[in-house]
């Protein structure tokens, strides 16, 4: 017991030593970026138009599953599988895990460590080693007086060494090892790992806000792909209307045979346009399952309207960024570990100082192992210090400044982008919206052009060549309204993106509980519900009466002949 206490007193000794020792690492403070008070691009406007308003404190975050605000009961329910079946969010998920071992791995330096370290020998040594001695002493003596005596004794000793039998060694040792964290060597690194723990779960959320973004912009492209493939499929029934209109106009021997044969060609031209948009509509539905771990043979999304309204958002302060996006956030706990990996580098110009203690029992018999004279212990410190080292250790440290630097600058220029992307898709959806307003007032001026040419080219009055360039226009201007919408509804979900989602620093905790607890990786991940049949090829029928040709052009039925 006593040697136990002895071990605990230096243990307590030395956590002392800790608390009252040095530490090397510069102080740190994040650092210093140039904000402005306002974002340049968010001007004044038609909030409901182009997507975002200013942030007033009662809605100055945005919300946490951002998607919903698009009021899509798909795709909330294609966001909810990315957090358990995306393989990138589980991979982002491990490495969170093995930064957060790291750290426990650091944090068991401050502790002495004890190892139990039993044995048993069984040997003979050599006479030549052990040794033999053998002594004889002999004594005389006489004395004369009243009365006379002779005494003669001799005394005779032999030794010779026994320990060349061959005999048994049982020890059990407990022994104890403590470095003393006097220059705050340990206690960086510790630091260190735990912000690259940090910048860990701070690099998951931004794969999670990447990803469900990316589902989101694939989501709408697919929808949108959709919409222009039932574009095309209703002027490819247009124009069938109008080439019965020209077979008719050739038998009334109004038309010659050219016209046919350009309606023809633009009929077929339209019909492998329709067809083409296939080849995207089918990647974007396989972006999409892979997206949310699900194998693309056994997945399908079914053909739907496109009606996607553009949600509003709220955009505050440029400082914002730096606490909502998790990139940034990443980026400075980068630096606060570089700078921590300074003071793990200085330290080692000071000598280190080990504590160690063992304490047990050895005996050459089992039975008398735990017999108090076999007892046995032993203390001390232990001091080490690198007198030469060719300048490794200052070229250590210039290393780690230098990467502090390098963090720090790369921190900073985190930030200047982040600031850039936001302003950037400010821009575009504020110069898209008017951009559709106008694309969309050429479409029904596209449109008006189609119904006059039409009229004139029915009365003789003018070529089908005008007819065409007519219709061509007409369609061009549809799809082109078409893209800006797609346009605006990526900057949208790119702009949520930018803003940092519904993301903040002061969730990194809730991160990284869910980093710790993830979903089963080996389970298979379910299929979404309305994919309940069996999957479709792409591209998926369209529901009876979606493809109708539109009232814009306004033939007689008795002018048309009928169709074959």
């Amino acid at each position: 017991m006593k040697n136990m206490r002895t071990l605990s007193s230096l243990a307590a000794g030395g956590g002392f030593l800790i608390l009252t020792g040095c530490n090397f690492a510069p102080r740190y403070d994040p650092p210093k970026t140039v904000t402005t008070a306002a974002f340049k691009e968010a001007v004044s406007g038609d909030p409901a138009g182009q997507g975002w308003k200013i942030a007033i404190p009662s809605d100055a975050a945005i919300r946490s599953n951002w998607w919903e605000s698009y009021q899509d009961p798909q795709l909330d329910d294609l966001e909810a599988r990315v957090e358990i079946s995306n393989q990138t969010i589980v991979a982002a998920e491990a490495n969170y895990r093995a930064a957060h071992a790291l750290v426990l791995e650091a944090q068991a330096q401050l502790f002495p460590t004890f190892s139990l370290d039993p044995s048993m020998t069984r040997g003979k040594s050599s006479a030549a080693t052990t040794g033999t001695s053998t002594g004889t002493s002999t004594g005389t003596g006489t004395g004369t007086g009243t009365a006379t005596g002779t005494a003669t004794g001799t005394a005779s000793a032999t030794s010779t060494g026994t320990s060349t039998r061959v005999h048994n060694v049982f020890t059990l040792p407990l022994d104890a090892s403590y470095q003393v964290d006097l220059w705050g060597s340990i206690r960086n690194t510790v630091a260190v790992n735990r912000y690259a723990a940090q910048a860990s779960a701070a690099q998951l959320a931004n794969a999670l806000l990447s990803t469900h973004s990316l589902l989101a912009q694939d989501y709408f492209q697919l929808r949108v792909a959709d919409e222009q493939r039932r574009i095309l499929e209703t002027t490819v029934a247009d124009y069938k209307a109008s080439l019965r209109l020209v077979h008719t106009l050739v038998d009334s021997g109004v038309d010659s045979e050219a016209d046919i044969a350009s309606a023809e060609t633009q009929l077929e031209s339209a019909m492998a346009q329709a067809t083409d948009v296939g080849v995207a509509r089918a990647q974007y539905e396989h972006a999409i399952a892979v997206l949310i771990g699900v194998a693309p043979a056994k997945f399908s999304i079914p053909y739907r309207h496109f009606n996607q309204q553009l949600p509003t958002m709220p955009v505050g302060v440029p400082s914002d960024l730096l606490e909502r996006r998790p990139d940034i956030a990443a980026a400075e706990r980068q630096v606060a570990q570089s700078n921590a990996q300074i003071g793990v580098a200085r330290a080692a110009y000071f000598p280190s100082l080990t504590l160690t203690g063992s304490a047990g029992y050895e005996s050459t018999t089992l039975g008398s192992l735990f017999d108090l004279p076999n007892r046995f212990w032993s203390v001390g410190p232990s001091v080490a210090q690198v007198l030469f080292d060719g300048g490794a250790r200052r070229a250590a440290v210039a290393q780690a400044r230098a990467l502090n630097d390098s963090q720090v600058a790369t921190y900073r220029q985190t930030v200047l982008s982040a600031f850039q992307s936001v302003e950037d898709n400010l821009a575009a959806l504020r110069i898209l919206s008017q951009e559709l307003t106008q694309a969309h007032r050429a479409t029904v001026a596209a449109k008006r052009a189609v119904e006059l040419t039409i009229v004139l080219y029915r009365n003789g009055v003018d070529s089908y060549a005008n007819v065409i360039v007519a219709q061509n226009a007409f369609l061009s201007t549809r799809e082109a309204e078409l893209q800006i919408q797609l346009r605006e509804l990526t900057a949208s979900v790119t702009l949520i993106n930018d803003l940092g989602g519904g993301w903040s620093t002061s969730e990194r905790v809730q991160t990284e509980r869910m980093a710790e607890h993830p979903a089963d990786p080996g389970k298979e991940p379910s299929i979404p519900t309305e994919n309940s049949g069996p999957p479709v090829p792409n591209p998926p029928p369209m529901p009876e009466g979606e493809i109708r040709p539109d009232d814009l052009i306004k033939q007689n039925n008795d002018a048309m002949a009928p169709e074959n």
